[in-house]
């Protein structure tokens, strides 16, 4: 058997009312079902041919950002953007903790950062910069 694609990803969340709001307004997902349409704690997302399901299982790890030395010590889920949105979201989520980025990975560009349940997301973008950067780029050599 041959996987075609990834057909949709579940994120274990705590707090599902928190990641549902960060999810559909700060990342921009497309709605596919809102909580309401579940008897369970869930919600769904659309990106691209992707869906991305939100759980409330209370297995989330819980863990605190402070634990995080590099983002390459935890899985991630990554998205990918345009030179705008990237610029937006490295411009509104910096800080959250060392080594978050913007990385140089060869043929994109990316940004690590939390949710509020403090799941590790990546935003990527293929799209070169618009102008001289205001700092360097990290590299693998940085991890």
């Amino acid at each position: 058997m041959t996987a075609r694609a990834v057909d949709h990803v579940n994120v274990d969340v705590d707090d599902l009312e928190a990641c549902y709001e960060f999810y559909r307004d700060v990342l921009g997902l497309s709605l596919l079902r809102p909580p309401e349409d579940f008897q369970g704690e869930h919600a769904m997302f659309e990106v691209g041919e992707t869906v991305v399901t939100l759980v409330e299982t209370g297995r989330a790890d819980g863990w605190s950002p402070a634990d995080l030395e590099h983002p390459l010590d935890k899985g991630h889920l990554a998205f990918e953007t345009s030179r705008e949105r990237y610029d937006e979201f490295v411009d509104d989520l910096d800080g959250q903790f060392p080594k978050q980025g913007p990385y140089d990975w060869g043929e994109f560009e990316g940004f690590y950062f939390l949710d509020p349940d403090g799941n590790l997301l990546e935003v990527v973008t293929y799209d070169p910069p618009r102008a001289e950067r205001d700092r360097p780029l990290l590299t693998h050599d940085d991890v």
